[in-house]
């Protein structure tokens, strides 16, 4: 029986699988670092298929580099061996139970705390191109923030160097002053291998926001370029956060910020409009069916706009006495009295509809007559969609009243009665229009730098405002909250605690607010938080076990973990998704979970109790994957006979184990 290999997916491996669909000659067997066999690359032969486009040593070439970049590239590939476990509560220092997320059982919301690389690592399987929009506001490298805990694999003189501090396991969790001489390179590596493995997430008509200062807006629109090709790219924003400008900036005033905008794939990437303000309501008319505006002629413009171009635009359109439009087959008006256009302009010039005759049979409700210079003029009507406010296209600089930075840090206020974090928090305003615009209705919204949780109250209030039933996973990395500040003072111990305080505030306040009738009133989410694997490491080198010890590795299982710990390891390694529902049902006294009813069932039954009876009534469920714990069969020829049982009773079902 296959078991799962429960580590992050090897992107290097991945990548070397690409190259074999296409170059299955460049591809042999090579000895990795482990002593074990695996799929290498034949660089000589590679150079051979592309010997007329390769680019060879320090040939002059246009990219972006600095000190770091390859080892941030290792880093963003490597595999690990980690997982996320799930967290319904916590005990505070009183000893008091205290629910860490909310509603863990029903929402589809996820909040996981932990290194941002890692929780991208271990979502690949689950959520490989899932993803609708992806929003991140990360550290500006201002030289105060903090750096994310990223060893590349130096040895500890060279990583001491380098990063000036260790913290107790080798990693880094320090400022980045710009007294050192990696403070650009030290930023670029850390946003660099986390958008590389971000990318993977994202659906191909999916996009990307990140907002950042001019600090490092050239390099990260350079280095986003290089990870999502600068064909993808879609803008670069100036941001109004506070039109007042801060008069402490050398110079000039800043008011703005830039918001960086790329697409996975801009031939399938879809942007969305953004509802226009009340005021400008007024703008628009309405009819029996509904709101519009005047847009465009019917008259085609440009250079295919000729007669001689496009004769079949080339017919009289006829206006009858109520100002309706309408077409004949024979060319001519049901009445003399209508009034006979054709596509001339005021020049005189013969030129072509847009719309075909059958278009306008259809759709004539969608025409407007307009008295011109030269006589009546006949334009489309712009309407919004169907029992929609009308919208409109955002312009490239983005600003409103309510984005200003002002409002983000009045909203931490009003839900935990001060602002507990020290830079100011993005405006919930900003988040909704770009969620708006980069996610449907039903999209999974993700943001890896969550800080304020400023992300997932958005998708919250537009869910509550539209019925939408949009997602949000975040991650926020628990870095302790520094001593003697505000927060410390209210009691947080991470920058995380607050998030998830602020959610569930805001969760609370939107419940008791007006919202649309068809809103599903999720406002929770589930936590799981990233640790070191449940299985010991005799689970991935089982060959390094010495004979004489076999007896204490009997069970590859970590004594503090729990079976539910083990299903979230299996849900990542199998690409399910982390935020179905599970139910947990005893079956012949054994304890069996049904994730979203028979997507996938596990029974972690570690003593032996695992008979074919057992199994057979597990094959009732016809599941899609079942997993059993390798210790918890009865004997050795009910393992065996497990697959075969599954054949017979219920084919489709995929079988593994741990």
């Amino acid at each position: 029986m296959e078991k799962l290999k429960m580590h992050s997916a090897n992107l290097t491996q991945d990548n070397i699988a690409r190259i074999r669909d296409l170059f299955p000659g460049c591809i042999t067997e090579a000895k990795g670092k482990d002593g074990s066999v695996k799929l290498g690359v034949d660089f000589d032969q590679l150079r051979q298929e592309l010997a007329e486009s390769i680019i060879e040593g320090p040939q002059e070439r246009y990219h972006l580099n600095w000190p770091g970049r390859r080892e941030a590239l290792l880093n963003a590939n490597a595999p690990i061996a980690k997982t996320l476990r799930p967290v319904r509560a916590q005990q505070d220092k009183n000893q008091v139970t205290l629910e860490e997320g909310v509603d863990f059982d029903t929402t589809r919301n996820l909040f996981i705390e932990g290194d941002n690389l890692d929780a991208l690592k271990l979502l690949q399987e689950a959520y490989l191109s899932k993803v609708k929009f992806i929003y991140i506001d990360p550290p500006y490298n201002t030289g105060k923030d903090f750096i994310y805990k990223d060893n590349f694999a130096q040895d500890v003189e060279e990583y001491k160097r380098v990063s000036n501090q260790t913290d107790s396991v080798g990693g880094r969790l320090v400022s980045n002053p710009e007294s050192n001489g990696r403070f650009h390179s030290a930023w670029l590596s850390m946003i660099y291998s986390r958008l590389r493995v971000a990318r993977n997430l994202l659906r191909n008509d999916g996009l990307i926001a990140i907002s950042i200062d001019s600090g490092e807006a050239a390099n990260l629109r350079l280095l986003m370029d290089e990870v999502f090709g600068s064909h993808n790219f879609i803008g670069l924003l100036p941001t109004v956060m506070n039109l007042k400008g801060n008069n402490d900036a050398f110079a000039f005033s800043d008011t703005h910020e830039f918001t960086v905008v790329y697409a996975k794939s801009r031939e399938e990437c879809s942007v969305n409009e953004l509802p226009i303000d009340e005021e400008k309501l007024d703008d628009w008319d309405e009819d029996e069916r509904g709101l519009f505006k005047r847009a465009d002629t019917l008259r085609r413009t440009g250079q295919d706009a000729a007669r001689e171009r496009r004769p079949n635009g080339w017919f009289p359109v006829f206006i009858d006495d109520d100002e309706n439009v309408y077409v004949t087959e024979n060319d001519e008006p049901k009445s003399e009295r209508h009034t006979v256009v054709w596509p001339v302009n005021d020049d005189g010039e013969e030129l072509s509809w847009t719309w075909s005759k059958k278009k306008i049979s259809d759709e004539g409700f969608n025409l407007i007559v307009v008295d011109g210079r030269s006589g009546k003029n006949i334009y489309k009507k712009q309407r919004p969609g169907l029992g929609d406010l009308p919208t409109s296209k955002p312009k490239s600089i983005l600003y409103r009243p309510e984005y200003s930075s002002s409002n983000g840090t009045a909203e931490i206020a009003e839900l935990l009665g001060k602002n507990v974090f020290d830079s100011p928090p993005k405006p919930r305003a900003l988040l909704r229009d770009l969620i708006t615009l980069g996610a449907d209705k039903d999209s999974i919204v993700l943001d890896f730098f969550a800080g304020t949780g400023t992300t997932a109250h958005a998708v919250l209030g537009l869910n509550a405002s539209d019925g939408g039933t949009r997602r949000f996973i975040l991650v926020q990395i628990d870095a302790p909250i520094e001593v003697g500040s505000i927060a410390d003072k209210a009691g947080y111990k991470t920058i995380s605690e607050i998030t998830k305080a602020r959610l569930r505030k805001a969760g609370e306040k939107l419940l008791n607010a007006p919202a649309h009738s068809e809103w599903n009133k999720d406002v929770g989410f589930r936590v799981l938080k990233i640790d070191t694997s449940n299985f010991s490491g005799i689970y991935y080198s089982p060959d390094a076990l010495e004979k004489s010890n076999l007896d204490m590795f009997f069970d590859n299982i970590k004594p503090d973990r729990t079976p539910e710990d083990l299903l979230f390891q299996v849900m990542l390694d199998w690409g399910v998704d982390l935020a179905l529902p599970i139910a947990k049902q005893a079956i012949q006294g054994k304890d069996v979970f049904l994730v979203d009813g028979n997507a996938l069932v596990a029974c972690f039954d570690g003593h032996g109790g695992v008979d074919e009876a057992f199994v057979k009534e597990l094959a009732k469920v016809q599941p899609l994957r079942v997993v059993f714990r390798d210790a918890g069969f009865k004997d050795s020829s009910v393992k065996i006979n497990v697959e075969q049982i599954f054949k017979l009773l219920s084919p489709a079902t995929e079988v593994k184990c741990i």
